[in-house]
């Protein structure tokens, strides 16, 4: 069984920088690409971004490009999303994801199914202005 723990969010300034966390268990972290989302009060949740399996290559939102950063650590099981220059309009809960089945591509994780994704509880990040 996949779980996926998210840690780091709460409230910040705008300008500041948070850094979140994803451990994950139960199957072989490095053989599947990693997905962040977020969700902001009375809106549907969007991708921020995705790493591949091996970390070499990320992919961003317009929203977040160039502020936020994705990197992974499979030797711990971990994902991370370093957020920058963050904004009021950057406040939400934020999760991460995983595909369920292998094969799938890094930049193709955010045009997937909610179902076809293994999903963290999420984490609050809130900005003020």
């Amino acid at each position: 069984q996949v779980q996926l723990v998210e840690s780091g969010g709460g409230s910040v300034q705008a300008g500041g920088s948070l850094r979140l966390s994803c451990v994950a268990s139960g199957r072989t972290f490095s053989d599947y690409p990693m997905g962040w989302f977020r969700q902001a009060p009375g809106k549907e949740r969007v991708f921020v971004g995705s790493i591949t399996y091996g970390g070499g290559s990320t992919y961003y939102s317009d929203s977040v490009k160039g502020r936020f950063t994705i990197s992974r650590d499979n030797a711990k099981n971990t994902v991370y999303l370093q957020m920058n220059s963050l904004k009021s309009e950057d406040s939400a809960v934020y999760s991460c994801a995983t595909p369920k089945d292998r094969g799938i591509a890094a930049q193709a994780v955010g045009d997937l199914y909610p179902s076809s994704l293994y999903w963290g509880q999420g984490t609050q990040v809130t900005v003020s202005s």
